[in-house]
């Protein structure tokens, strides 16, 4: 077991302290007998059941819908309400001293104090982390955003790309999840499709049905793909023959020509920079200079390189916005701020344009809280039209 996982172990049974904690306290309540030893053994038995998951973390399978619903979820909503319920007894604990409700002295003996806050914080974080399991990384938004494209031809003003990215189709993300992103798509009568990576969690167990999945889009101009670096944690040669097979464009290093009329437009697309097959150089290698660029990569961190090797717009994914961020802020307010420079929504620099999208699908705890699935729209401008 990687040292990740062990860390995330060890975070886990930290976490799930408090829930003992808490568990013990309604147990004494309910004046069961034993109450101590009982919850600490259901917080054990909470931590070990992690393994089944590190393990579909590492090669991802399939799975039944009935146990999808009736063990995974339910699971990842108390472990993310373990999570949760650490800095929010905190809160809790220090909001009753500061009230006057409990004393230094009092905290750990008296029902107000640190068991029943740990409770009351395990019940409100379960409440949320329901809500991110079960409704929201499943409540997709189409997202419409006017990007300007300087000396874009007049042909191609209005142009609609819709991009998807991070799909994660697998175990927590049946292939009937992606068939109703696909109708969504397909309803909307965009004139390209643009997928910028991490179809897979791991392995390659559900390579066919992300390729149908995939393959089943519509745009007037085709399916454009790149990888992910989540597309490689296994053999990522076989997804891409199929892909290819159904008619999609997986660029890998490559530009392709877009036409409309008189004019035209460079889409390039960068392989994925994790498994170090990404080449800025060769994507841009041998285009006219005179054309606008836009370019798909996974990763966000190829933007700057990508801007000062002349693109227009670069469409991005990867981080997911965290999966947690603020409510109606969270572009500004999400995890993944903590790992990324380029982590959420759009950025503007050197003359260029950056999307990231917060994906689909999910990665680790199948949950979102704040940062929406979502498939974005975007659609060229001519700069002052």
């Amino acid at each position: 077991m990687g040292r990740f996982f062990i860390a995330l172990y060890g975070l886990t049974a930290l976490c799930h302290i408090p829930f003992a904690m808490g568990l013990g306290f309604a147990l004494r309540r309910a004046e069961i007998p034993a109450a101590p030893v009982f919850a600490i053994g259901a917080a054990a038995a909470m931590v070990a059941l992690l393994r089944g998951r590190i393990g579909r973390a590492r090669y991802d399978r399939p799975i039944s819908a009935w146990r999808l619903r009736l063990v995974e979820e339910p699971y990842f909503i108390h472990w993310g309400a373990t999570i949760a319920s650490v800095p929010l007894t905190l809160v809790i604990l220090a909001g009753s001293l500061v009230a006057g409700i409990v004393s230094s002295e009092e905290v750990f003996r008296l029902p107000l104090g640190l068991g029943a806050s740990a409770l009351a914080a395990y019940l409100v974080s379960f409440v949320i982390a329901a809500w991110g399991v079960l409704v929201r990384r499943k409540w997709v938004r189409v997202r419409t955003l006017d990007v300007p494209i300087p000396d874009l031809p007049p042909s191609f003003h209005g142009y609609r790309i819709a991009q998807l990215s991070d799909l994660h189709i697998g175990s927590h993300c049946p292939r009937e999840r992606g068939d109703r992103w696909v109708e969504r798509v397909n309803a909307l009568d965009v004139d390209l499709v643009a997928l910028t990576g991490d179809y897979v969690t791991n392995g390659v167990a559900f390579h066919e049905d992300i390729a149908a999945v995939i393959t089943a889009l519509r745009g007037k101009d085709g399916v454009v793909a790149v990888m992910g670096n989540h597309d490689y944690f296994g053999d990522g040669e076989p997804l891409i023959s199929l892909l290819r097979r159904g008619g999609v464009t997986v660029l890998r290093n490559e530009w392709k020509m877009l036409e409309r009329g008189d004019g035209r437009v460079t889409l390039a697309g960068v392989d994925d920079t994790w498994t170090r097959r990404a080449n800025v150089e060769t994507t841009m290698k041998g285009r006219d200079p005179a054309l606008p660029v836009i370019a798909l990569a996974h990763d966000p961190a190829l933007f700057p390189k990508l801007a000062r090797a002349g693109a227009s717009l670069v469409l991005c994914g990867h981080t997911h916005w965290g999966q947690i961020a603020a409510p109606f802020v969270p572009t500004r307010i999400n995890i993944s701020r903590l790992s990324f420079r380029y982590h959420a929504g759009m950025y503007r620099e050197e003359g260029a344009t950056l999307y990231i999208h917060p994906g689909l699908g999910t990665t680790g705890p199948p949950i979102r809280i704040g940062s929406p699935p979502e498939i974005t729209i975007l659609r060229l401008c001519r700069e002052g039209a």
